[in-house]
């Protein structure tokens, strides 16, 4: 028996799938639950016409995320700090700084999570920062450490 998924189903599917079920799995615990709905001709067009709302909606948030990559490349940030010799600074630069400077100085929210930093900026330089703007999609931010 088809059905359409309305919630996660361990071992069957993930929401908005149309999947396979056995029959008396799917009157005795899909429904009753309301895990699932029947696949019915008219539950089928509703679920085909909310797949393409979806897919507009990832197609929209796919096109903002390649424009801030546009944004995010085109911008090199300078930090400032003290430092020892040999270019060794005596903080970091951590990926809240970089949230922050981008935020403040280019209007442009990243939240401090989706920047990849393996270790902390501790050297003067240019370090190129990976910033996830979309699951697939990546950005490379310059970040420039001089002393002061």
């Amino acid at each position: 028996m088809k059905v359409i998924l309305l919630q996660d189903v361990k071992g069957l599917g993930k929401a908005g799938e149309l999947v396979n079920a056995k029959t008396g799995y799917a009157r005795n615990f899909l429904f009753p639950k309301g895990l699932a709905i029947e696949a019915t001709p008219a539950n089928l067009k509703k679920w085909k016409e909310e797949q393409k709302e979806k897919e507009a909606q990832r197609q929209k948030e796919k096109a903002e995320a390649l424009e801030l990559k546009k944004k995010i490349e085109a911008i090199s940030l300078e930090f400032k700090g003290k430092g020892g010799e040999g270019g060794r600074l005596f903080g970091s630069i951590t990926s809240k700084d970089i949230a922050d400077k981008l935020k403040k100085e280019h209007k442009i929210e990243v939240d401090r999570k989706k920047i990849e930093l393996k270790e902390n900026i501790k050297t003067t330089g240019i370090t190129n920062v990976e910033i996830r703007v979309y699951p697939e999609i990546t950005a490379t931010l310059k970040v420039n450490v001089v002393l002061e």
